[in-house]
């Protein structure tokens, strides 16, 4: 009883704000629709459910033009049903459409908001997978959330209405035992009651194990999706270095969770259909078992009959929901919990962010970057980088090096705003431009004009200054193909990419650019080609590197390290001079 109310309450949680955003009104005129239409299908089975005593009872009178009436009153009834669930379920896919794009935007935007998506890679396998929640775990949640809602409201509404049919044809056809009548008020409803009390009893012990084994099932089909992606990005390495009969042992093993998983659905679907199955066939047979003494003994009709079976069917239909929706529950509760670790995780990462103690200030007055008694920490709180007191000069260009694993990249991420671990504060003089450059780019799938412009808008600048930023930095090639679609990051090698990575700076024009080894996979040579480039181009812009290659000292006025300090990395000026232009 407890995890169904905190299911429940946590549907109510995920769906509402949807009913109280800027499309509520819009999304409540389609559910008031959706449900409008589901009371006059309730209402129409009623006359349908009457239509079945009248027209077989012609039947039985051979009353031939009761039967000619019938059969138009019912063509009637059924081109009105028809229209009704035919614009029942456009109007619930409109729904359904509509929810499940604000609820994606909300995601996406929470997601991708303040460096959220870095910070919950940061927190580890707290929410799996989120491409797959937002992707399909919403769509599951809203489709399910509509069919599971409206097929309950739709139940009890149709009990309510047939209770009271079969309750009075319960009198009208008493039951019928060795010739005797026994008057039990309602027996034809509590029969259905007790039948459906049974089935749902038994339906929930044989198929709750479902639930946790569709949860289980969504992660490792994720997990298997998300290492073959990374097996076709990566698919050079591998080749290079043979890596194929591992990599294959790899996936191999991922999927063997997926198959074993999807064998113990199997297993227990089986059971749970074997139940379900046999429960609805008995169903069928049932109500002409309790009134067919009662017809052999002439004391109703065949359209009584008729009319019963159909009532006791629905009846029993109704109160069986839970019986026969039990599959279609458990794959909408794992998707439930799924969008619940989602949204907590998301909560954490911001909570992280909002009880952070490293405090990043906007400063007037100043042109420097300065940080002020500064300690990073790993996320299990382990001490990484000190310093005191340090500042980056406005204009100056600076070489950081230092150990691999010293925290040169963690300090640019937390002069970025998107490292969460550590206390100090971070002086950022008020309205600068940052701009950082990792040693891997990222171009999104699209032109080249749009992968290099990133993250501005393709037409924040002209293809003629794409294009002359383009052969700057030495690709003259690939200044012709700016209109060409392709994944650069699989079609360029990483010095090209690296190449365009300072084109996307020298467009940008950054008053602080940091590089991140950005250009080291390039040769000593081109690499000086493009700092030369960087100090010409962006005269007056700050330049921090972090490089290991001796060569770049001379392109650098000013170099600092991080050594080695007890337990943590100290930052300090290894070596300043002044350049003469």
């Amino acid at each position: 009883m407890n995890n169904i109310r905190s299911t429940l309450a946590t549907v109510w949680r995920i769906a509402v704000p949807y009913f109280r955003s800027e499309d509520k009104w819009a999304g409540l005129g389609l559910l008031t629709a959706v449900i409008a239409i589901e009371l006059a299908v309730v209402g129409l089975s009623v006359l349908f459910n009457r239509w079945n005593n009248t027209f077989y009872n012609a039947l039985q009178d051979r009353n031939l033009d009761v039967f000619t009436y019938q059969l138009a009153y019912f063509s009637v009834l059924a081109a009105i049903n028809i229209a009704l669930k035919v614009y029942q379920l456009y109007l619930n896919q409109w729904l359904q459409i509509r929810w499940r794009r604000w609820m994606t935007e909300r995601y996406l935007g929470n997601w991708l908001a303040d460096a959220n998506h870095y910070r919950m890679q940061l927190q580890g396998d707290a929410a799996d997978n989120p491409d797959q929640r937002i992707a399909e775990d919403v769509k599951l949640f809203v489709e399910k959330t509509l069919d599971i809602g409206i097929g309950l409201l739709s139940s009890v509404v149709t009990l309510v209405s047939f209770v009271i049919i079969l309750w009075g044809l319960s009198d009208a056809a008493p039951l019928h035992v060795f010739g005797q009548d026994i008057p039990i008020p309602g027996y034809l409803v509590w029969g259905a009651l007790v039948y459906a009390v049974i089935g749902t009893a038994l339906t929930h012990y044989i198929g709750a194990p479902l639930m946790a084994l569709n949860f289980q099932q969504q992660r490792y089909e994720a997990d298997f999706r998300f290492n073959l992606v990374r097996a076709r990005e990566n698919a050079e390495q591998i080749a290079l270095l043979r890596g194929e009969p591992v990599e294959r042992q790899r996936l191999s093993t991922r999927f063997a969770l997926v198959v074993g998983n999807w064998i113990d659905i199997m297993r227990r679907t089986k059971k749970l259909t074997s139940f379900t199955v046999s429960y609805q066939q008995i169903a069928i047979i049932l109500p002409y078992v309790l009134v067919a003494p009662a017809y052999f003994a002439e004391k109703v009709q065949l359209g009584a009959v008729m009319q019963t079976a159909d009532a006791f069917g629905t009846v029993q239909g109704a109160l069986s929901f839970f019986v026969t929706a039990y599959r279609t529950l458990a794959e909408w509760q794992s998707g439930v919990m799924r969008l619940d670790g989602f949204e907590t995780a998301i909560a954490n990462v911001q909570a992280l962010t909002t009880k952070a103690d490293i405090v990043h200030a906007t400063e007037t007055g100043t042109s420097d970057i300065a940080l002020s008694d500064l300690t990073l920490t790993l996320p299990n709180g382990g001490p990484m980088v000190q310093t005191p007191g340090f500042s980056f000069r406005r204009g100056e260009r600076t070489l950081f090096t230092g150990p691999s694993g010293s925290g040169k990249s963690t300090l640019f991420r937390a002069i970025a705003g998107i490292w969460p671990f550590g206390k100090g504060k971070i002086s950022i003089p008020a309205n600068a431009a940052i701009m950082m450059l990792p040693q891997r780019p990222y171009f999104p799938v699209g032109t080249l004009q749009d992968a290099v412009a990133y993250p501005a808008e393709t037409d924040a600048f002209s293809p003629q200054e794409v294009a002359d930023a383009v052969r700057s930095v030495g690709l003259p090639a690939l200044a012709t193909r700016l209109d060409e679609d392709g994944h650069w990051n699989r079609m360029l090698s990483l010095g090209e990419q690296q190449r365009l990575g300072v084109a996307r700076a020298l467009l940008q024009k950054p008053q602080y650019l940091f590089l991140d080894e950005a250009t080291a996979s390039l040769d000593e040579p081109s690499e000086a080609a493009l700092y030369r480039l960087l100090e010409d181009k962006l005269p007056g812009t700050t330049i921090v590197s972090i490089g290991h290659r001796t060569t770049l000292d001379d392109l650098h006025q000013r170099k600092v390290s991080l050594t080695r300090s007890g337990d943590h990395f100290a930052l300090g000026d290894a070596k300043a001079r002044t350049e003469t232009a």
